[in-house]
């Protein structure tokens, strides 16, 4: 192996988390709907599909931080690709009982090994390369993620979602025979899927494992003469990382409230679209967040990154408002115009926040990675304001306001960084 091929490949395989996560993120977007028909679910309670995986996140990202600490970066990601794995093996069992329960807590696992990755790769590759680039190289990194993203709706789109609803008068009308072999049918839509997803993590964790990584993604930090405590103590004094940390919070709410609820809105404001027409917007929404991602990247060579993600803020905000007031399909393509002005938010506020922290940076990675909490509290919020509005249309104000702070801490961040 050439020299040039050892040191490329650790990026590649870090790189390709971004890949990994993204695709069991937008999964969720289509098992709300799926999930929804099956257990006969209202906005709230599909919903939770969302508050149970943000929850790992949350519980999760300190735990993640402590051991990266202890073990470096790589042991984090070994473990959580473990985890990820573990979480995609239980849709199986999981399937098989037709039990939403056991369906949320398979998400809650994989999420939990999320963050490990999460708390690990994004800081990895900010500290990999000069400070002053590292917003413009994290947004480079994150462009692989709406890979992921595209990819688990496809799979989704395909080989879960089967096409078939059924009205009230239609399951009236079916023996309980005939219900529950169309139940176990659609339960086990999700078998496969997550079976081949399980093997291909647990053999990219095989792959790292037996790759040499370069020292910064193996040492620990323990006698860097910082305690951990000492860490998160300084942090939340840190006027820069609390706003981050409020921002990401806002953000990821945002991203996950719209993208898991595009499908149900699509349906609602344009009645008869069917689900597989539905999930070709959400396919198309993360198309146009990958063009964002490069298109941001390529702005940030001439407009510096708080700016542009201000500006970037304020027209999500927008979207979002015209979304919730015109409806139809213009309704439609507003949100799926939003995903544009999303690309940039979620690296550009994590690399703004952790600038020059050193040896603080894994433990403000894992409060930043504890503000995905935002994806369990948004979605919730916006399927309680569809039960009690009558309609998914107006849930998309919660976004919007949430679009708003992050325009806030893009105008304010550079004076705290200060």
């Amino acid at each position: 192996m050439s020299d040039t091929v050892r040191k490329l490949l650790p990026v590649v395989l870090i790189v390709a988390l971004f890949f990994l996560w993204g695709l069991a993120n937008n999964l969720n977007d289509v098992l709300i709907a799926h999930f929804k028909k099956l257990f006969t679910l209202s906005d709230l309670q599909a919903g939770l599909v969302q508050s149970a995986f943000y929850l790992g996140y949350f519980c999760l990202a300190i735990p993640a931080a402590l051991f990266m600490r202890a073990k470096g970066y790589r042991a984090a990601v070994l473990l959580g690709l473990g985890l990820y794995g573990a979480g995609a093996l239980l849709f199986w069992p999981a399937a098989g009982a037709q039990s939403y329960p056991f369906f949320l807590l398979s998400l809650f696992i994989i999420a939990s090994g999320l963050a490990f990755l999460e708390t690990s790769a994004n800081p990895l590759i900010a500290r990999l390369g000069t400070p002053e680039s590292a917003s413009r190289r994290l947004n480079l990194a994150q462009a692989f993620n709406p890979l992921g993203s595209i990819t688990g709706v496809l799979i989704g789109s395909q080989f879960i979602l089967s096409g078939v609803t059924l009205t009230p008068d239609q399951v009236a009308g079916m023996t309980p025979a005939a219900l529950a072999a169309h139940n176990a049918a659609e339960a086990a839509a999700v078998q496969m899927p997550y079976l081949l997803i399980a093997l291909v993590v647990l053999g990219w964790a095989l792959l790292i494992r037996l790759t040499r990584f370069p020292a910064i993604a193996t040492e620990s930090d323990v006698d860097e003469g910082v305690g951990a405590v000492d860490d998160f103590r300084a942090l939340l004094g840190n006027r820069r990382v609390m706003l981050g940390v409020v921002a990401q919070f806002f953000y990821v709410g945002a991203q996950v409230g719209v993208w898991s609820f595009l499908i149900r809105y699509a349906q609602v404001a344009a009645p008869g679209t069917g689900e597989h027409l539905a999930a070709g917007y959400l396919t198309i929404s993360l198309v146009v967040f990958m063009i964002g991602r490069f298109a941001g990247t390529a702005l940030m060579g001439r407009i510096a990154p708080l700016p542009l993600l201000t500006g970037f803020a304020a027209l999500g905000a927008i979207l979002c408002i015209l979304a919730a007031f015109i409806g139809g399909i213009l309704g439609i393509w507003a949100l799926v115009a939003s995903s544009f002005f999303m690309s940039i938010m979620y690296p550009t506020i994590f690399a703004e926040s952790v600038h020059g922290l050193g040896a603080r940076t894994k433990s403000a990675s894992a409060l930043l990675v504890m503000a995905i909490i935002g994806g369990a509290v948004v979605p919730a919020l916006m399927g309680w304001v569809s039960d009690q509005s009558g309609s998914i249309v107006y849930a998309m104000l919660v976004p919007a306001a949430c679009f708003t702070v992050v325009m806030a801490f893009g105008a304010t961040a550079r004076a705290a960084r200060a």
